[in-house]
């Protein structure tokens, strides 16, 4: 028997991109959508497919993918990339062509991740309009705009005394925070020929907010010429439903219930990020020496060489006390929410620092990859909610970190300048606000097939 919500007559279908990062801001678009009276199926692969019972009211597609990733280390591999976009075509024209033999519910759009490009071809040839959904910010879309123009000019450099020098039309960005190495330039050449081909998309999506990003915003709509919303951020505005691939442990909740308010450091390095037993023992000591609160995320499986904890210093635990709590996972967006909180130690994802901006916490930046080093660059010298903890980490500079952020003079600047950002978001998304025009023009696009303006 179809579910109710399938005798909507309008339905989008959402594919996904099986890592963290990429499913959590489609599912939660997907949640703000159906709110709008879309019905809403989510195709995705075998590997890392959502949890179906957190999403009652979505139709879900598999997609069998046929093929082994190793995305789980963390840099999505181009033969990944490829085999994932060959093998999910078929089974995603099946279910488009079912749905033209229904006269109840009709496709109006197809909304894919960037990296699950094949969506767009299929799209095409059943003349539904595609849109892409860019999980990461406009920033860092923008510098892959600017990518084939640094590499004409012969302006992409990487030696050491130029790594600390600005991109020339890219400020605040230094060569050094650019998603380019000799080791990843053919990652990065199969980004810049994804990007190029969002052109002959009907429209983008940006998890992001014309206040935070509107210089990339107005660069990215001169370039691509199409349709860009930016709605964001997704975490503050969709439902509470969990996204996790991983089990989150709500106790550490009731740890912080009996912790001073904005007292205490969350950490947490993401869902992909990997450490050594050295940086283990780093940031242990540094957080000893602190003398501050904190509740740390230790993946299992996330320091080499141990299932979970057991590189820890010996007698760090005996130091901590009950000052501190070490969690697998944590459910991050209510963390951050809590009253107790005054800190968020980070990769630097771009979720975690949307959620983060939502909620008005400051940061202290550990980026390592990707995007996670222009997003540092934004939240240290743009909006000015954060410090960085650049190279090596070393238990001093951690200790003093900590202490700035949370109990310095300098760091009472950083908080007051969060909580602005956060008031501003919260306008944002409020009737007239600019999140919600964008969503309000979203929903009639999808619904009318029309190109609005920019």
């Amino acid at each position: 028997m179809e579910k109710q919500e399938d005798r909507r007559p309008h339905r989008l279908v959402l594919v996904l991109f099986p890592l963290q990062g990429h499913t959590t801001p489609m599912l939660q678009l997907g949640s703000l959508l159906y709110s709008r009276g879309f019905s809403i199926t989510i195709a995705h692969t075998s590997f890392n497919p959502p949890n179906p019972i957190n999403h009652p009211h979505f139709h879900f597609l598999l997609l069998p993918d046929k093929t082994h990733y190793s995305l789980n280390s963390g840099t999505p591999k181009i033969k990944d990339l490829e085999s994932i976009n060959l093998n999910c075509q078929a089974p995603l024209k099946e279910f488009l062509e079912l749905q033209k033999q229904r006269t109840y519910s009709q496709v109006a759009g197809v909304i894919h991740d960037s990296l699950m490009y094949f969506a767009a071809a299929v799209a095409n040839d059943y003349k539904i309009p595609s849109l892409v959904l860019r999980t990461s910010s406009a920033a860092f879309a923008q510098t892959y705009v600017a990518l084939p123009r640094l590499l004409a000019e012969g302006s992409l450099v990487f030696e050491d005394s130029m790594l600390h020098e600005l991109v020339p039309q890219l400020n605040p960005l230094r060569f050094k925070d650019l998603p380019v190495s000799r080791e990843n330039m053919e990652v990065t050449l199969k980004l810049m020929d994804i990007l190029r081909n969002s052109k002959s998309s009907s429209a983008l999506i940006i998890n992001t907010l014309d206040c935070f990003e509107q210089l990339p915003l107005f660069q990215l709509r001169q370039h691509f010429q199409v349709p860009i919303f930016g709605i964001g951020p997704l975490s503050r505005m969709a439902s509470a439903s969990s996204t996790s691939f991983l089990e989150e442990e709500a106790s550490c909740i009731a740890w912080l219930n009996t912790q001073a308010p904005k007292s205490v450091l969350y950490i947490s390095k993401g869902s992909l990020a990997m450490s050594d037993e050295k940086e283990l023992r780093e940031i242990a000591w540094g957080l000893v020496n602190s003398e501050q609160p904190f509740l740390w995320v230790v993946r299992p499986g996330s320091v080499s060489g141990s299932d979970w904890t057991e590189s820890l210093p010996q007698g760090f635990i005996e130091h901590v006390g009950e000052r501190g709590l070490i969690v697998k996972w944590a459910p991050q967006k209510e963390v951050l929410a809590h009253c107790a909180v005054g800190g968020f130690w980070t990769h630097c994802g771009w979720n975690s620092v949307m959620e983060s901006l939502s909620e008005g916490v400051p940061m202290i930046c550990s980026p390592q990859f990707f995007d996670q080093k222009v997003n540092a660059r934004y939240i240290t010298h743009t909006w000015k909610v954060g410090l960085e903890l650049e190279g090596e980490l070393e238990r001093g500079d951690i200790e003093r970190s900590i202490r700035k952020l949370v109990a310095g003079t300098e760091g009472v600047e950083i908080r007051q300048r969060a909580i602005e950002w956060k008031q501003m978001i919260d306008v944002s998304i409020l009737e007239g606000g600019s999140t919600y025009n964008a969503l309000n023009d979203l929903t009639e696009f999808l619904l009318t097939n029309k190109i609005l303006p920019n």
